[in-house]
């Protein structure tokens, strides 16, 4: 299932076939063959089994590109609503939450009801279902660390079953899910902490926000009310008002590069200044994607071709501020900015969203 919550439609019938860009943050896609809606996980996987094999589903749209000839097949809206908890204790409480519930409505709801694990993925856009697939991350926590389990619907076999957090395969902005036709996401378990404060604070920026070292805890709510400050003012907070925001968020995963590529890197950037890195799984580091792209010349504001650009905040971000733009024109600039990096670095950048009958 791609990301996140569009707009909802009001009863599980077949909606509008327009353009697939009304359901997306960026604003782009071209026709569906044919759009339904579901909204329990009893009519997802119904809609899926009825649709046959050419099926996209969406919740919102927010990290996915879909290419100008939109998809030819059945779009189903995912618009399932809900949580409620399984277990709990005086430590921890377990949650279900429906695939269409949004995002941020449950990292919220969460912080309300003191439990911890969610508090700095505050503010991205998207659903609850999209969040496995991705593997979800912001500001040192990822959605990998509290999901217990993930309930499914597995068309090559065509049951409802159920996947354990050490089957997911979650890595770096990827899990099995991902790239995969088989599993349709109905809903996710989490496991949380019952604690007025945040777990320990990982990511140096979110930490000189609040004040506080790496490794100290914070109220939850002050955590949230950060990362949103830090997210918006990077337009990484979805505003019909703020033309930044229709993008997918960051366009880029940072690179995760060996010793040997990484000390290649150095040397190219010698006359720049040491890349902003951190170690990560084995002898591997990750590269800030962001710093790469500036360095290689490609700045806030870069515009590219009928009125798409860099964010005026952030350089990963890809937007459609008119949202007059093609999926073609935005991944014209994102070829630039791909070719330019691996000129300048050596290193090529892979996008983070799903591309929809479409490529880079």
């Amino acid at each position: 299932m791609s990301d996140v919550y569009a707009q909802p439609t009001a009863a599980a019938q077949p909606a509008s076939t327009g353009d697939l860009a009304q359901y997306t943050t960026l604003c782009l896609g071209g026709p569906a063959g044919r759009v339904v809606t579901a909204t329990t996980a009893d009519e997802i996987v119904g809609r899926v089994r009825e649709a046959g094999s050419e099926i996209l589903l969406l919740a919102g749209g927010s990290n996915v590109v879909i290419g100008d000839a939109g998809f030819p097949g059945t779009v189903i809206l995912v618009r399932s609503r809900g949580l409620r908890v399984l277990t709990e204790d005086e430590r921890t409480v377990t949650v279900r939450v429906e695939a269409g519930e949004p995002w941020d409505d449950l990292v919220a709801a969460t912080v309300r009801n003191g439990w911890a694990g969610l508090e700095c993925l505050s503010g991205i856009p998207g659903s609850t279902g999209a969040t496995p697939i991705q593997n979800v991350g912001a500001y040192g926590q990822e959605v990998a660390e509290t999901i217990v389990a993930v309930q499914v619907y597995d068309r090559i076999a065509g049951t409802v079953g159920q996947v354990e957090t050490d089957a997911c395969g979650f890595a770096y902005r990827s899990s099995i899910f991902k790239y995969s036709e088989r599993w349709v996401v109905l809903s996710v378990d989490f496991r949380l902490a019952r604690s007025p404060l945040s777990g320990p604070v990982r990511y140096a920026e979110l930490a000189r926000a609040l004040g506080v070292e790496v490794g100290d805890r914070v109220p939850l709510a002050q955590a949230r009310s950060t990362v949103l400050g830090l997210r918006a003012g990077k337009g990484m907070v979805l505003d019909a008002d703020d033309p930044d925001t229709r993008s997918v968020g960051s366009f880029f995963t940072n690179p995760v590069l060996d010793a040997a590529t990484y000390e290649q890197v150095r040397q190219r950037a010698a006359d720049l200044g040491e890349p902003p890195s951190w170690p990560s799984a084995g002898d591997t580091v990750k590269v800030s994607a962001a710093w790469l792209i500036d360095k290689a010349g490609f700045g806030k504001g870069y515009a590219g071709p009928e009125g798409t650009a860099i964010s005026s905040k952030h350089t990963l971000a890809l937007t459609n501020p008119t949202a007059s733009a093609s999926t073609q024109a935005l991944l014209t600039l994102a070829r630039e900015i791909r070719d330019g990096v691996h000129h300048r670095f050596g290193v090529t950048l892979h996008p983070e969203p799903v591309l929809i009958n479409c490529t880079l």
